[in-house]
């Protein structure tokens, strides 16, 4: 755990904090406690009447063949990741569209993760790769040992299959956060942890080093740095023939970052737009996505729109005529976008439904006319189109192509490949109905929160289920960082939840971003209870509805959404009676000092100054909880993992001990590998899953 050495060592506990010693991530006290309530958790839920098999048939839905095979563009060939029985650790294998349009394709294996992990003595999970176009044969692989977020950082050869050596002038960096972008075939930008002083207090790059091939990188200069106080720093490099770009970027929180170019003589210079705004380049022109309002040239473009404009009077600080190609609405945000060739594919959010857009642009220059066409698609769920062009490529077969995957609770993911202009689209994959969804139904409600907003819901109904107060009903949310929670298909809830009779509610609550940046941005810092609010408001409906009632009503959450349930949990138990908090933050005093806590001060203020710690404390889980003889709380699991480099372990086990302490019935687990995501591998997703289902089917039963 990378960063955990870089910061300061633990202080002595306090009577406020007696168990800091469980911030050791890695002591052998705290392993030692680790251990002893995973044994504890585990004797009481594997002694749950479904256990094993509902751990068993998740793991046979995790390695089932069934599933859509994820793919990456790479020139002529198109790369996946795959997990199964036989490949815990995964394939990285590729083949062309040509197989990949067959039921059952031939793959080429790439690297084989397992083998590799076992030759060199490592628990490699795959961590992604980056390719130098437009051939592809260079990537530069990341490796991480047990799902963490730090990586070793590997030069691959696609064609020879191999690493490239040392000796060869292959491109090698250790463990780290690193952030690594092709300048060329024999140069690297490179931000890593290059010792005392290269990270952010956030655990992240610095500095930017342009690191030559063949030279050692201690000797790459330094082209750009941040300040400590930063989040992070970045390059982009866009490589487009005729339209080559290099931008640094230097995070000044989560949601703000100041864009430089680098200009052919080595200077930076400041790109004149909103901190807080997305910039992506298309060609010779600028898309920017705002996150705030902006007044620019006498217009004020609000936030959540999509401007676009001349490029090359962007980066020369000249005036750009913008046109804005999305404006928000009330129920309408952007998801997001991509563009082929010659068109801009807009994803929409429709009162949390996914729609598409397509826009070309008729004409050149200022005067040209951007032309809008709504492509039919199935509706309502979840939406996503992904261009498929490929701008370094002179000839590009796919260069009006796109990936269109649609799902929603009831219906499995499909992927076709649509082309724009076009409504009819190629039928490519579809994965199989894994649960019966005769006589079930899903319905999108509306609760209204403390302050009188309307917040939104869907409930998954299982078969022959009846609104009297009796449904096991479990309410996910999570509420932050402007992320939104969209329909989704579960074959584990399908067969574990729904075929008992589990009812499953999802909550649209403030802080995400289902309606644009504003959704966001009103449960922010010092209004970050509203999301509280929110998830409580549904909760009541809930109850009021007779879709359950508090005896058979549990909620989860995860990272942010498990101080989301933290927080509830505390504030309203009386409305609950289970509470799965998955890799949370709880100790809002501390968070900023743990790991890459630093970087969210953006989202919920800084502990440190007593304005914000004001109302930071009135909602941090650890620092409010109750003697059991003073309040009683519903059952809670806490689940979280040893190598979590992102959210640390510390919050999980530092609130299970307290509230241990302080008279409450506390199960928890903590995954020795996993990462932020908390499993390695699919027996271990599968094993934590079963846990979760049935501490969930012992509380909520009927």
């Amino acid at each position: 755990m990378t960063e955990a050495d870089a910061q300061s060592p633990l202080p002595a506990p306090t009577a406020d904090d007696p168990y800091l010693w469980l911030e050791d991530v890695q002591g052998e006290r705290a392993l030692a406690w680790v251990r002893e309530r995973n044994a504890a958790t585990r004797a009481v839920l594997e002694a749950q009447p479904r256990f094993a098999a509902t751990r068993d048939g998740l793991r046979a839905i995790l390695d089932s063949r069934d599933r859509i095979p994820a793919v990456t563009r790479r020139g002529d060939w198109f790369y996946n990741v795959w997990r199964d029985a036989q490949h815990p650790r995964g394939l990285w294998r590729r083949c062309t569209l040509v197989e990949y349009r067959k039921d059952s394709p031939a793959w080429e294996t790439v690297i084989d993760l397992d083998a590799l992990a076992k030759a060199e003595g490592e628990n490699w999970v795959w961590a992604g790769a980056q390719a130098l176009g437009p051939d592809y044969r260079r990537c530069l692989v990341s490796l991480s040992r047990g799902g963490a977020d730090a990586t070793v950082v590997r030069e691959f050869d696609t064609v020879a299959k191999r690493f490239v050596p040392a000796s060869e002038g292959g491109f090698a960096l250790p463990e780290a956060k690193s952030r690594v972008s092709w300048a060329d075939a024999d140069t690297l930008y490179v931000g890593s942890d290059f010792g005392p002083g290269s990270l952010t207090d956030s655990g992240y790059p610095r500095v930017i080093r342009r690191w030559r091939r063949g030279t050692p990188l201690a000797d790459a200069p330094v082209v750009f740095e941040g300040r400590a106080s930063d989040v992070s720093v970045s390059v982009s490099v866009d490589r487009t023939p005729g339209f080559e770009r290099t931008v640094f970027a230097r995070a000044t929180d989560f949601y703000n970052a100041e864009l430089s170019l680098l200009r052919a003589d080595g200077s930076l210079s400041r790109i004149a737009l909103p901190d807080d705004a997305d910039l992506d380049f298309w060609r010779d022109l600028a898309l920017v996505k705002l996150r705030s309002a902006w007044p620019v040239a006498g217009r004020r473009w609000p936030a959540g729109a999509l401007l676009v404009g001349d490029a090359q009077a962007l980066l020369e600080g000249r005036p750009v005529a913008w046109q804005a190609l999305f404006e928000p609405t009330a129920t309408r945000s952007l998801a997001s976008h991509s563009t082929t060739r010659s068109h801009v594919l807009l994803n929409v959010l429709d009162n949390v439904a996914g729609r598409l857009e397509e826009w070309r642009r008729d004409g050149q220059g200022e005067s040209a006319r951007w032309v809008k066409r709504d492509v039919v698609t199935p509706y309502p769920g979840t939406l996503s189109a992904s261009a498929l062009h490929d701008p370094l490529l002179a000839q590009d077969a796919f260069s009006e192509s796109y990936w269109l995957s649609y799902t929603d609770f009831l219906t499995p993911d499909s992927l076709m490949l649509g082309r724009t202009g076009r409504d009819a689209r190629e039928p490519m994959k579809a994965r199989k109905a894994f649960f019966d969804t005769t006589g079930m139904r899903v319905e999108q409600r509306f609760a209204t929160s403390k302050d009188g907003t309307r917040v939104p819901y869907f409930v998954v109904w299982p078969r022959d289920a009846k609104a009297d107060g009796r449904n096991p009903t479990l309410l996910y949310g999570y509420g932050g960082f402007e992320v939104s929670q969209q329909p989704w298909y579960s074959a584990g809830f399908g067969q574990a939840w729904y075929a008992h009779g589990g009812v499953l509610v999802v909550a649209n609550i403030r802080g995400g971003g289902e309606f644009g940046p504003a959704w966001h941005q009103a449960a922010v810092k010092a209004d970050k209870q509203k999301s509280y609010d929110d998830f409580a408001a549904v909760a009541e409906d809930l109850i009021a509805q007779k879709i359950t009632s508090p005896r058979h009503l549990g909620i989860e959450g995860g990272s942010n959404g498990g101080l989301l349930v933290g927080a509830v949990m505390l504030q309203r138990p009386e409305l609950f009676n289970a509470v799965v908090c998955q890799v949370p933050l709880l100790d809002m005093r501390r968070y900023h000092r743990l790991l890459a806590g630093a970087s969210w001060m953006a989202e919920y203020g800084d502990p440190d100054q007593p304005a914000e710690w004001a109302w930071i404390s009135r909602y941090s889980p650890y620092q409010n909880v109750p003697a059991a003889s003073a309040k009683a709380l519903p059952g809670v699991l806490f689940t979280t993992s040893t190598r979590d480099d992102r959210v640390h372990p510390g919050h999980a086990r530092k609130m299970a001990a307290r509230m241990a302490e302080r008279g409450h019935a506390v199960l928890y687990y903590e995954n020795i590998e996993g990462g932020h995501g908390g499993a390695a591998d699919n027996a271990q997703r599968a094993d934590m899953l079963a846990l979760e289902f049935s501490f969930l089917w012992r509380q909520l039963a009927r």
